[in-house]
């Protein structure tokens, strides 16, 4: 899921994009499974806009939560687990639940032969891509949240990579001010969320940097994380709608995630590639800060992906060569367009003329497969390898987990 839940909404729209298919052709059926922030404010409106979709399902443990999200005006099928799915024509199914249930709910839908839009992170460990890549065999489409490649800004960047010479380095920094997304439910617990910031935020970077590089393999990796600022109500996102009372979430140290996470990875390629990945800082406002170095230049992307609305207020890139800078024009956008952009991308991945290679575009399972294993080679070189064994406990004061929230 984009970061922490419930941040405001999503301004505006761009100029809407041009239409890969037939204005008679019926819109896919489509499920979105889960009733967070992100299904509220992302998918829910984007797939009612976009001609080529039609929300037919809506699955939540929180039934209410699920009906409340239903278009006014139209009959949804409205459950609380996949299973109320079973018989239903679908198309696609958006799964934009916690992260330990990605890949058990995809899994179960691709077996149904229902192809699957998972939500980032895909999922918590480079076990559960390949769990979810044999999974895929049946033939059902596996498709991957990957918004931020389709910002303006992004692909600015990317253009100017060949004046840049060979590539030599990558920076990635995604920071926040006061961002951790809560206090004591699944997201700060590695048991369910496999991980925190780096995770969270860092699957983000990653996936921006390696198709930036070309998708290479990793040599080398290096890596260390901390939670100095999961104790301190006041780092907690303020823009989250889950409060920042109480005290230090009451769980053992190997139970919580990180706020914090650094790394180095070397690439088969020979590119060094850094990342910090924070919840919280000393900052005043939230970044993003992608720089890439080269025999010829070198180009700092600065910005803030996401939705906090403490945030670099316009992106810059400036590019420096020997000593003499130059800002490129980047254009203003409304935040959050990219997922716009990934909706019409969607839609063509899954009827256009990339529908026939599953490798096209962005979120292939082999692009999952190296970001998961980026994120377990971090995670074991800062000694935290694998996710704790104990089972997780229901969140404080919301009892006994729901059976089919649980697959």
């Amino acid at each position: 899921m984009p970061g922490a839940a419930d941040a405001p909404s999503v301004p505006g729209t761009a100029a809407a994009p041009a239409r890969s298919r037939p204005a008679d052709a019926p819109p896919l059926r489509t499920a979105v499974l889960g009733a967070g922030w992100v299904s509220r404010t992302v998918w829910v409106p984007l797939l009612e806009a976009h001609p080529a979709f039609e929300v037919a399902a809506l699955v939540d443990a929180d039934q209410a939560a699920a009906r409340a999200l239903a278009p006014p005006g139209r009959e949804v099928v409205v459950g609380t687990g996949p299973e109320d799915l079973v018989g239903l024509p679908l198309d696609l199914a958006v799964i934009a639940l916690p992260n330990h249930l990605h890949v058990p709910v995809a899994r179960t839908l691709l077996g149904r032969g229902v192809p699957v839009f998972v939500e980032k992170p895909v999922c918590r460990t480079a076990a559960e891509a390949r769990a979810l890549a044999e999974a895929a065999r049946g033939g059902a489409g596996v498709h991957a949240g990957s918004a931020a490649r389709h910002r303006a800004d992004v692909r600015a960047l990317a253009a100017l990579l060949p004046s840049l010479g060979d590539l030599r380095a990558l920076d990635l920094d995604w920071s926040r001010a006061s961002g951790i997304p809560e206090r004591d439910g699944w997201f700060t617990d590695r048991r369910l969320a496999g991980g925190g910031a780096l995770l969270d935020l860092g699957w983000h970077l990653l996936d921006v940097g390696f198709d930036l590089l070309g998708r290479p393999g990793v040599t080398d990796a290096l890596g260390t994380v901390s939670g100095d600022w999961l104790g301190d109500a006041d780092a907690v996102a303020d823009w989250s709608g889950r409060g920042r009372d109480g005290g230090t979430p009451a769980r053992t140290a190997d139970d919580l995630v990180e706020d914090t996470a650094r790394g180095f990875l070397l690439t088969d390629t020979g590119v060094a590639v850094s990342l910090r990945a924070r919840w919280a800082s000393h900052q005043a406002v939230d970044h993003t800060t992608v720089t890439v170095e080269g025999t010829k230049g070198v180009a700092v992307l600065r910005g803030t992906f996401g939705f906090s609305p403490h945030r670099v207020q316009r992106s810059s890139l400036t590019v420096l060569r020997r000593g003499e800078r130059t800002e490129v024009a980047l254009p203003e956008e409304p935040v959050g367009v990219e997922y716009e952009r990934l909706v019409e991308h969607l839609a063509r991945r899954l009827t256009g003329p990339e529908a026939s290679s599953p490798d096209a575009g962005g979120g292939s399972l082999a692009e999952i497969g190296v970001l998961a294993s980026c994120v377990d080679r971090l995670y074991a070189a800062a000694g935290r390898p694998g996710l704790p064994t104990k089972p997780p406990e229901p969140p404080r004061g919301q009892g006994a987990p729901k059976t089919r929230q649980s697959l």
